[in-house]
């Protein structure tokens, strides 16, 4: 697993919260409240066990390369 495609994730989810404060700051209503637990707070969570999930692939990954290269 690329720590490429990690850091590439996590730069994309970065800029997408980003977008978001800027929307969220025009868009205050109940609507703006469901749609960011809903969606966004969801989004972060995933990316976040996504990350570490390609952090621990990529441990394992090398120890395998060592073991067996």
């Amino acid at each position: 697993m690329s720590l490429h495609a990690r850091n590439q994730l996590m730069a994309l989810t970065k800029d997408l919260l980003r977008t978001w404060e800027r929307t969220r700051s025009v868009w205050k209503d109940g609507k703006a409240d469901a749609f960011e637990r809903d969606y966004i707070k969801e989004l972060e969570s995933s990316v976040n066990r996504a990350v570490h999930g390609m952090e621990k692939l990529d441990v394992i990954l090398k120890k395998v390369r060592k073991d067996c290269g």
